[in-house]
């Protein structure tokens, strides 16, 4: 196996570029995992550590550029207030020395169906930025999934970042689990409300082949709230948007749980996701 420490991103591109098969690795919290249960064996490491470039996050114009490198950590300390619902997934990531090694780049990348940072972007209709020597371009989040562990990320391509606007409006994830940390999701949702434009996004993670959204429960959410008296939240609305969010879910039996107990679990989490939310829009 070859170790390849590139120290400027030109560099990894240009490594990416002559061998398409290289392995990228920064925090290394699933690669190594599947290096150590012999589940693959990459001819090539591509070591991003050293590319300060990745680890930097700033505002551009009216949204924010998360470079790929940024830990699980930094999103809770640094962009907490900015980003609630994805620190809050975040918070629910591993340990705390989990937290600190993983990146948002590398969950993207894994792209697995339970990434934990995976429906807060969805909801928040992020867009993820890729790079190789042949230029850059921006994907919206909800397109870069094509199956479980599979992205639309070329052989030659790299992710930068991660381009998403600060929330405008209360935030929320939940999930699922078999016990209460350390655990992968056996459903989570993440549920964002945009006042402004009288929007809501949404989030399903870990019950479909991919993260995907709940476009009926959203376009069902954004016409039914009182946006304009902000009163209560009727009952009947929340549970019709759990039924929706559940139908646009496409989950299997496996060792985490049963189809019929997701999409259970689902409805029940956007119901509560929705309750909170919009009680924290009302004060």
């Amino acid at each position: 196996m070859d170790f390849m420490t590139p120290l400027t991103w030109a560099d990894a591109l240009a490594i990416r570029a002559e061998r398409p098969d290289a392995v990228p690795i920064a925090g290394g919290t699933d690669v190594m995992v599947e290096m150590n249960f012999h589940r693959r064996r990459p001819g090539v490491l591509l070591d991003l550590t050293r590319i300060g470039d990745l680890t930097t996050w700033a505002m551009d114009g009216e949204l924010l550029r998360i470079g790929a490198g940024v830990s699980y950590t930094r999103l809770i300390e640094e962009l907490g207030d900015r980003l609630p619902g994805l620190a809050m997934a975040a918070r629910t990531v591993g340990s705390p020395q989990i937290r600190n090694r993983g990146t948002l780049g590398g969950n993207l990348g894994s792209a697995s169906p339970a990434g934990d940072g995976h429906p807060p972007l969805l909801a928040a209709g992020a867009q993820v930025e890729l790079a190789s020597v042949r230029g850059t371009r921006l994907v919206p989040i909800d397109e870069f999934f094509t199956g479980p562990k599979h992205s639309v990320l070329a052989p030659d391509e790299l992710i930068a970042a991660v381009w998403v606007r600060p929330a405008d409006g209360p935030e929320q994830f939940s999930k699922i689990g078999t016990r209460n940390a350390m655990v992968i999701a056996v459903s989570s949702f993440s549920l964002a409300l945009h006042p402004g434009r009288r929007a809501v996004g949404t989030g399903i993670g870990s019950a479909a082949p991919t993260p995907r959204r709940a476009a009926e429960a959203e376009l069902f959410a954004a016409g039914q709230l009182p946006w304009d008296t902000l009163a209560a939240l009727e009952p009947s609305v929340a549970r019709r948007f759990g039924e929706l969010v559940a139908a646009a879910a496409a989950p299997i039996d496996d060792v985490r749980g049963t189809a019929a107990y997701r999409r259970h679990a689902l409805a029940v989490l956007a119901q509560r996701t929705l309750t909170w939310a919009w009680r924290d829009l009302c004060g």
